[in-house]
């Protein structure tokens, strides 16, 4: 088992988010993932996938997973790396602090955490009591990456509005000390260039899918960070259904799989 200090890998983390040089992030989802993630050349730090974790385990994504299921695995995947590792916590499983203190005993050094658009308020009080919870189990630097759903429940919401919805949400969570804010959806450039505009430089993360401006554009515009979410289990499962694929039509293993893996 790999050993980790969460304080040194936060500071490290931290660090990489505030560097102009963009932070990308493939999601994992358990050891395996995690120790083919980490051999890649370039990469810095891993970050987990609460939707692939639970996919992986059969529940559906929205907190359905026990949260001791999602520690454990989280616990197994820090154990397979020297790198930091950062834990996609949901909305903290009913008990935000208490989840956050648990994922630090595992050896997480950041989180997500979500608002799913809770009263600002509330949510608020609950970045807050996250960050709280981190410092008080010796993990002051602990980088927590708050996620506000404004774009992914917009619905039929005026745009403007949900980007102004977004931006003061963000700036609250900024407010009460959290490094980050995780704004996931299909944004487009001038909606980035905004958030960015309204956070700083190196403050916003966000979720590459089909649709995103490219990663030399996001670094230019002051992303911190790029992570996948659950499109990284999507590909690898892709993949195998290829091979499905090619087998039930009488072909094979392609050239290029690595036995490495």
């Amino acid at each position: 088992m790999t050993q980790h200090d969460p304080q040194a890998d936060a500071t490290a983390l931290l660090q990489f988010h505030r560097d102009p040089e963009l932070l990308t992030v493939v999601n994992v989802w358990d050891s395996a993932s995690a120790k083919v993630v980490s051999a890649i050349p370039g990469t810095k730090a891993l970050a987990t996938a609460s939707h692939s974790i639970a996919a992986s385990r059969g529940y559906e994504d929205g907190e359905n997973i026990p949260v001791a299921e999602m520690i454990g695995e989280v616990e197994r995947i820090v154990a397979a790396t020297t790198l930091p590792v950062t834990a996609d916590l949901e909305a903290g499983y009913g008990d935000p602090d208490d989840t956050v203190r648990r994922a630090v005993a595992a050896g997480v050094c950041g989180a997500n955490l979500e608002d799913q658009l809770r009263p600002l308020p509330e949510a608020v009080a609950r970045v807050s009591a996250a960050i709280q919870a981190a410092a008080a189990e010796g993990v002051p630097d602990f980088v927590l990456n708050a996620r506000t759903d404004a774009f992914l429940r917009a619905g039929d919401r005026d745009k403007a509005d949900v980007l102004a919805d977004a931006i003061e949400r963000g700036r609250a969570y900024l407010d009460v000390g959290a490094p980050l804010v995780f704004v996931p959806g299909r944004l487009d450039e001038e909606q980035i260039g905004a958030l960015v505009e309204a956070f700083g430089r190196q403050r916003l993360t966000v979720i590459g899918r089909p649709g995103m401006p490219g990663l030399s554009r996001l670094a230019e515009l002051g992303v911190a960070r790029v992570s996948y979410g659950p499109w990284s289990q999507r590909v690898a499962l892709t993949a195998l259904a290829k091979l499905v694929e090619a087998v039930q039509a009488g072909g094979g293993l392609p050239d290029d799989v690595r036995s490495n893996t």
